[in-house]
């Protein structure tokens, strides 16, 4: 059996903690929000006060966020007209997901809070991950690596057509 090499160096910044994003003061997403280059930030659409996005470093090909573009760290600060855009954007990218990329399953999830995993806990966000029967398979197991089969470009030029509308 030859042995192979698996490589992932986008994740290297983010393992090292040298991400330029880390290093700016203020809030990650409230930056990339607040810039106009939606494909260098990966910012796939956006609606009157949420915005959805690729994580950078994801779990798996097409993991999405789905944020309000407003900065608060609870769901319960959200109120009226922002709660719902939030939840159908989040229905939305749930609903692309299925329909361009046609995974088994989905998890869709918030982590509020620091203690609750959230590496970003100041800023309201919600992981939406595609999941595939074997996706995560014997490599985080035995060599705690990740396999991620496409790009985040690529992922990004698939998904983007999909979001042009703002319903």
């Amino acid at each position: 059996m030859s042995k192979s090499t698996l490589w992932a160096p986008w994740r290297i910044d983010y393992i090292l903690g040298n991400s330029s994003e880390k290093k700016e003061d203020g809030c990650l997403f409230c930056r990339l929000h607040s810039d106009d280059n939606d494909q260098k930030n990966l910012i796939l659409a956006r609606s009157e006060y949420s915005y959805i996005m690729l994580n950078r470093y994801p779990y798996s090909s097409g993991h999405l966020l789905v944020l309000p573009a407003s900065h608060i760290a609870d769901l319960n600060q959200l109120e009226g007209k922002a709660y719902i855009d939030l939840m159908l954007l989040l229905k939305k990218t749930i609903g692309v997901l299925q329909q361009v990329l046609q995974p088994g399953g989905i998890n869709a999830g918030l982590n509020m809070g620091t203690a609750a995993g959230a590496g970003i806990a100041d800023h309201l966000h919600f992981h939406v991950v595609p999941r595939w029967s074997g996706d995560h398979n014997f490599m985080p197991v035995i060599a705690d690596t990740m396999v991620m089969p496409q790009h985040l470009d690529s992922t990004y030029e698939m998904l983007k057509p999909f979001f042009q509308d703002r319903s």
